[in-house]
């Protein structure tokens, strides 16, 4: 384990990278290797949020990041919820607002949200008094993915700086891309988008995109 110490991270919420610096996202990789290594040893479990509650709320159905965030978040002993969207008030008409109250009273110290419409996370972060995590909201953004894809790719090249990196296929409606792209430019790399014109933003040369 790495001696960086996880308290000191800027921001109280992560809702995008646009809100990050080369420092904020080094210091997130860093720490993010650290526990990689760790999931590789029979021990995993850890206490650092021992005591803690991480609610998961899942607006769109998405197997592998609930998961991921709930093995995470039990890994580090935290008590993990995961709120079925589908079977709850929502489906009687109760409005994103009206949940945001009802947890809030729960007292929850993480909210993971997950939503079809961008700007969701952060509408949360105003409504709540802990603090929230962005696992995907409409075609706005998905940091913890650009993070994700971030370490991959300084694990296999070393660094991020100066490399050239493509993103092909449909940037025009990925959150994914969005994130990538902003992430990929604060850290010094170049970044090229390629596919079919109507599946490439008309902004992705102000995005910081060469298409």
């Amino acid at each position: 384990m790495t001696n960086i110490d996880p308290t000191r991270f800027a921001h109280r919420h992560l809702l995008d990278i646009a809100s990050l610096d080369a420092n904020d996202i080094n210091q997130v990789l860093d720490l993010a290797e650290s526990y990689a290594s760790l999931s590789r040893t029979a021990d995993k479990k850890q206490s650092l949020l021992q005591g803690k509650t991480q609610i998961n709320l899942f607006y769109e159905n998405s197997t592998r990041t609930r998961t991921s965030f709930e093995l995470a978040g039990k890994r580090l002993g935290a008590d993990v919820i995961n709120m079925s969207v589908g079977s709850s008030s929502v489906k009687k008409g109760e409005t994103l607002i009206d949940t945001a109250m009802t947890l809030n009273a729960m007292h929850p110290d993480v909210l993971v949200i997950r939503h079809s419409d961008s700007g969701a996370p952060l509408l949360l972060s105003q409504k709540v008094d802990c603090a929230v995590i962005n696992g995907g909201d409409g075609s706005h953004e998905h940091p913890t993915q650009a993070l994700l894809d971030a370490l991959t790719i300084r694990r296999r090249k070393g660094r991020l700086e100066g490399l050239i990196v493509a993103i092909c296929g449909d940037i025009q409606h990925s959150r994914v891309a969005r994130s990538n792209i902003a992430l990929l430019n604060i850290m010094g790399a170049r970044v090229r988008v390629v596919g079919p014109t109507t599946l490439v933003p008309s902004t992705a040369a102000k995005m910081g995109a060469e298409v």
